[in-house]
């Protein structure tokens, strides 16, 4: 699986190919599916560009990427989305159209409640351990832990030279992981070292401008449409050459 993380925090400032608007994901979201993504993340937006939860933008958001695509659509959770906890789940209680999944990132204040929350309204959760925080260790003591849609083994590490090993101390950090499937993806100059790994241990990941905005040659990306054509090669060439 080839996941397409269309925006993520991005802004105006990081380019013009970055989807704000819901019609501008949708597009996207279509662009990226005709290249291969069978799944989409993506962050909604306030007019201004910021990342929300807000249950009329999270509504707009899926209602113009599912008019265009048939693939399952994520949300994110991040708590810089609603900073309060309370107020994060109290969105989600609010949501008048479901996403099929939403990321949660586990080494952030009220991950559970958020991720109770999601599992109550029959949304998967994407469990988000990131490295270089104790999301892994939180993670396997967590009651949702064997509910949860998948893990996003989420690799911080921005440098190439590093962030493989990083992927790989993160995985035995995950260990079992209560037995759910493990995509792993990197962002930066990470992305397509920890991709590449993903494709060599046979494992799901993600691409899209949210985690680069750059090609395997490091020429600048035009869409996400693009990456994801790259990353199909990058992912399914390592996986035959293991």
């Amino acid at each position: 699986m080839v996941q397409v993380c269309l925006n993520g925090p991005r802004g105006a400032a990081d380019g013009a190919m970055v989807p704000l608007t819901p019609q501008a994901m949708a597009a996207s979201a279509t662009e990226a599916v005709a290249a291969g993504a069978t799944d989409v993340h993506v962050h909604p937006k306030t007019p201004c560009g910021r990342d929300s939860v807000s249950p009329r933008l999270v509504a707009a958001a899926l209602d113009a990427i599912r008019a265009r695509v048939a693939v399952p659509v994520g949300v994110t959770t991040g708590a810089w989305a609603e900073p309060d906890p309370a107020a994060r789940v109290e969105r989600i209680r609010g949501w008048t159209v479901l996403p099929d999944h939403a990321s949660v990132n586990w080494h952030e204040p009220g991950a559970e409640e958020v991720a109770a929350a999601l599992v109550d309204r029959g949304v998967g959760v994407e469990a988000g351990i990131w490295s270089g925080t104790d999301g892994a260790a939180r993670f396997a003591v967590s009651p949702l832990g064997p509910k949860v849609l998948r893990v996003l083994a989420e690799v911080t590490d921005p440098e190439p030279g590093t962030a493989e090993d990083t992927a790989r101390a993160l995985l035995a950090d995950l260990g079992a992981a209560h037995g759910r499937p493990v995509l792993l993806h990197g962002e930066d100059g990470g992305a397509w070292p920890v991709l590449r790994l993903a494709g060599r241990l046979g494992l799901a990941t993600r691409v899209g401008l949210e985690d680069t905005l750059v090609l395997p040659d490091g020429q600048p990306a035009v869409s996400n449409a693009q990456l994801v054509a790259a990353a199909l090669v990058q992912h399914g060439g390592d996986r035959r050459s293991s």
